[in-house]
């Protein structure tokens, strides 16, 4: 039988499973980029890069412009200190953000504790709560390098795994762990996937990658594109090719 959350992925158009990542260092610069994509993508991400340059300011920004934010700061310290943090990505009004997932079950715990409590209390929105597995711009070897010897997917399953124990929503991973994870969250799990590059794009610092075709093939929820799409000569028909990439591949 098919569930509602399914029936309400299937009714989602591509358009809203596109996310553009906004990693610029200029408000301006990303005020004109929002103003061109808002009617064709379903959110921005904020990263580190603008957030340090602007902070809520760029939150803020966005929002007026008719924008969802997907604030991807991966927050990662002791517990109180990342729940206090989430609470007050949650007063901004982002519709999703992450933390890190090697964080600890605790430091997720508190999390959706406190900001659960934080939206029931101030009638707030409750945010699409994410956690990060292991980084798309890391291979078998780094993480070798840092004491993990467990294969990439392993690590992944691993920290999905957690992150649901956790209670929360979902987690952003490559999507090329995107079936393991499937095979042991569920349907229901969220999956966000950066790495994404067109057939005809590069690597760049990326090497988990896969074409948007490819990722709604395998079930993502959302895709993450930066440069693709920032570095376009036509930012609106770089996004709009990989809408109608995403429009061509049904799901597994």
């Amino acid at each position: 039988m098919t569930s509602k959350l399914e029936l309400l992925r299937a009714r989602r158009s591509m358009r809203e499973r596109l996310i553009v990542a906004l990693d610029v260092d200029d408000l301006n610069q990303a005020k004109d980029l929002v103003k061109k994509l808002v009617n064709e993508v379903g959110m921005f991400k904020i990263g580190k890069q603008l957030f340090t340059h602007a902070g809520p300011q760029a939150v803020r920004l966005i929002q007026e412009l008719g924008g969802e934010i997907f604030l991807d700061l991966k927050f990662h310290d002791i517990p109180n200190t990342v729940a206090k943090a989430a609470v007050e990505a949650t007063r901004m009004g982002v519709k999703m953000f992450n933390v890190h997932a090697s964080g600890s079950l605790e430091m997720m715990r508190m999390t959706v504790k406190e900001v659960r409590r934080v939206c029931r209390q101030e009638k707030r929105r409750p945010p699409i709560m994410l956690a990060v597995t292991v980084l798309t711009s890391l291979n078998q070897d780094d993480l070798k390098r840092v004491g993990v010897d467990e294969r990439v997917a392993a690590q992944v399953v691993r920290l999905a795994l957690l992150t649901k124990e956790a209670g929360m929503d979902g987690v952003v991973a490559s999507p090329h762990e995107v079936r393991d994870i499937r095979d042991c969250c569920g349907r229901r799990f969220i999956i966000v996937t950066p790495g994404i590059r067109p057939a005809e794009g590069s690597r760049n610092d990326q090497q988990r990658i896969m074409t948007p075709a490819a990722a709604i093939k395998v079930n993502v929820d959302y895709i993450v594109v930066g440069r693709p799409i920032l570095e376009a000569e036509d930012p609106v028909a770089a996004a709009r090719a990989i809408v109608a990439e995403m429009n061509s591949c049904k799901s597994d």
